[in-house]
C-alpha cells in the first residue's frame, strides 16, 4: 500500500476516534483503544470478531454529534464521504476494520469477507457505510453488489445512500440496477451520490419503461424519477 494511501487512512483514522471520544466515556474509549491495539498486533480473528460484535455494549448506539466542520473534514479525507448520519457504533466498528493488519492483502479480504457473511443487520449498515474508507476498494465490488441485493432496506440503503462507493466502482449494469430499485423500494433518489454524473441511456430506458407500468397501474410516479430521463428522452402525453 502506497505511503499517500496509508496516510489517508491514519487521517480517517483519527478523525473518527475525535468524533467517538466527543460522545463516550473514557472506560468505553479506553476499550476501544485496546481493542484496535490488539487487533493491529496480528491478535487472532477471533479477538477481532469478539470485539466487532460487542461495539454497542461498550460504546453506546448514540449519534455522533458532528458539526459543519467535522462534515468537511470528512469530504475533504475522502471525497464524497459524509457521516453525518453515522451512530457511535457504526464508527467505532468501522475503526476496529480499520484496524485490521492489511499488507497480506489475501488475508485481508479473506477475514472481511468472514466479517460480512456472519454480521448481522447493524453490523452490515456499518460495514457497508464504511466500504470507501476501507484498503482495496476496488476489490470489494462483488461485497458491494451483495448489499445492494440484500432484502433489507437498512442494508441496501448502507451502499446506495449517502455512499461515495457505488458512483466510483460500480459497473453500469451494477449502478442501474441499484437505481431502479432504490424507486422499487422507496429510497430517496437524491441521497445516492453521483447520480448526474452517472446518467446514462439505458438508465434512461428502464426508468421510462418504470413510469409507464406505474402510470397503467393508475400509480403515481415519485418526482425524482423526472430529471433522470430528461435528458435522454421525452416520455408520452400519458404520463
Amino acid at each position: 500500500m502506497s505511503a499517500v494511501i496509508y496516510l489517508k487512512q491514519t487521517s480517517i483514522t483519527s478523525l473518527l476516534h475525535h468524533w467517538i471520544s466527543q460522545v463516550v466515556n473514557q472506560a468505553a474509549l479506553t476499550w476501544l483503544d485496546e481493542k484496535r491495539e490488539q487487533i493491529k498486533s496480528n491478535a487472532s480473528n477471533r479477538e477481532f470478531f469478539t470485539a466487532f460484535s460487542a461495539v454497542p455494549r461498550y460504546v453506546g448506539k448514540q449519534q455522533l454529534e458532528l458539526n459543519p466542520k467535522d462534515l468537511k473534514a470528512a469530504s475533504i479525507m475522502r471525497i464524497g464521504w459524509f457521516p453525518g448520519h453515522w451512530r457511535v457504533d457504526q464508527a467505532a466498528r468501522t475503526l476496529l476494520v480499520l484496524a485490521l493488519p492489511h499488507d497480506n492483502v489475501e488475508k485481508y479480504l479473506h477475514t472481511l469477507e468472514q466479517v460480512f457473511t456472519n454480521a448481522d443487520v447493524g453490523e452490515l449498515v456499518a460495514l457497508y457505510q464504511a466500504l470507501p474508507l476501507l484498503p482495496y476498494p476496488e476489490q470489494l465490488q462483488k461485497r458491494a453488489a451483495e448489499g445492494v441485493r440484500s432484502n433489507m432496506i437498512a442494508v441496501f440503503n448502507a451502499i446506495a445512500l449517502q455512499n461515495p462507493y457505488p458512483a466510483q466502482y460500480f459497473n453500469t449494469l451494477a449502478w442501474n440496477q441499484m437505481v431502479l430499485k432504490a424507486l422499487f423500494v422507496g429510497s430517496p433518489l437524491h441521497l445516492i451520490q453521483g447520480l448526474d454524473v452517472r446518467a446514462n441511456r439505458e438508465l434512461g430506458r428502464m426508468l421510462i419503461d418504470y413510469a409507464h407500468e406505474r402510470h397503467s397501474a393508475h400509480r403515481s410516479v415519485p418526482e425524482e424519477l423526472w430529471p433522470l430521463v430528461e435528458d435522454f428522452a421525452l416520455l408520452s402525453a400519458e404520463c
